[in-house]
């Protein structure tokens, strides 16, 4: 190498002293929705809901096709932030008020744009802070079908790149963002009886009762994989894929270990509880919050539960229900000695997380 060549060290992400509040950010790429990532995640995610794998019943339905899944249509757009917004976190804290709005198919383009709601540093670590943002994400942009497919608010732990660097501290309020669950309308002359067979018939409006508590029977575990599904979204965080780094420093990091893309475990407890919670949805209306309470490691189950919480009737819709959840999810860790009620002996059930999420179901008397 010639003695004049020069050497650049390109940085990507932000850090905590690069967000102001009232900053925009208009990602890169954006995204298009093909078959093959449809396939990939519906199929992983475990999802039931016969929208997503059946043409024939989401058209019957008044969709134009295949439905994408909430899960499946948050991870894609989700991910396009994360360059800009946490591909520097050590974590991501919550989410807030996350709304669907437009359904999304096969073949539609996602983009998304982010704006900084507050930015406050650590009073603990010096080398830390938390980064609150609004997120939204529209299909289609300039074209035919033009529309907000979902919007979300976020916050996230960021490290400094300089411990001594001033943070731009401060709050402004959340943009008012239109994005209401769009939702085909029932037709009395369509036979949605003779499609019934295609869905459970225990997980209508009139099956759920609140106060109940439902044990999803099924669990996945994630191996390796978890680092080329997250890629396939394009997330570009390190703490998912860079290994390297993690052992540089591993205090520095969650478990000392490569962490599994929170938005992974999201999606597995969606589809873990579809069986028993999502099937007869025609879609999910809104979180109003959740977070992880535990990191996910390659080699860890994932396993799901549904607390029941509410039900109430769905404004100018009599064929519809909304049905006010809290899933939950969780893994068991090994733990020598220990007992207790809610797992095997030798081993400890660790939250991992919750989701305060809000349903819009059919009712058995129109479409059972």
């Amino acid at each position: 190498m010639p003695e004049s060549s020069r050497i650049l060290r390109k940085k990507t992400g932000h850090f905590l002293e690069d967000f102001v509040p009232g900053q925009v950010f208009r990602h890169k790429l954006g995204k298009t929705v093909t078959e093959g990532l449809f396939t990939t995640f519906t199929e992983f995610s475990m999802t039931t809901n016969p929208l997503a794998k059946n043409a024939r019943y989401a058209r019957a339905y008044g969709f134009e096709g295949l439905l994408c899944p909430p899960g499946l249509a948050m991870l894609v757009a989700f991910s396009q932030t994360v360059e800009d917004v946490s591909e520097n976190a050590r974590a991501n804290l919550e989410y807030i008020d996350m709304r669907f709005g437009a359904p999304l198919y096969v073949g539609d383009t996602v983009e998304v744009e982010t704006k900084v709601l507050g930015v406050r540093p650590s009073s603990s670590r010096p080398n830390l802070g938390i980064v609150h943002v609004q997120s939204t994400a529209r299909k289609n942009v300039g074209e035919s079908g033009d529309a907000v497919i979902m919007t979300w608010q976020r916050k996230v732990q960021v490290y400094k790149q300089d411990d001594a660097a001033e943070v731009h501290a401060g709050e402004v309020a959340p943009d008012e963002i239109a994005c209401e669950l769009w939702l085909p309308p029932h037709d009395p002359a369509r036979d949605y009886k003779a499609l019934a067979h295609l869905s459970n018939p225990d997980t209508y409006f009139e099956d759920f009762e609140p106060g109940t508590r439902l044990e999803h029977s099924r669990g996945r575990v994630i191996t390796d994989e978890h680092i080329h599904l997250t890629a396939v979204l394009d997330n570009t965080s390190q703490v998912h894929c860079n290994q390297f780094m993690i052992d540089l420093d591993p205090s520095q990091y969650v478990g000392g270990r490569l962490i599994v893309y929170g938005g992974i475990p999201f999606v597995l407890c969606l589809g873990l509880s579809c069986p028993d919670v999502g099937d007869n949805a025609l879609g999910d209306v809104i979180y109003s919050t959740g977070r992880h309470t535990a990191p996910l490691f390659a080699g860890d189950t994932v396993f799901a539960a549904t607390e029941i919480l509410a039900k109430s009737d769905l404004p100018g819709r009599p064929d519809l229900g909304l049905v006010d959840t809290r899933l939950l999810g969780h893994k068991f860790v090994r733990a020598e000695g220990e007992r207790a009620d809610d797992a095997p002996p030798g081993w400890k059930k660790v939250p991992i997380f919750e989701l305060e999420r809000r349903l819009a179901i059919k009712r058995r008397s129109h479409y059972g």
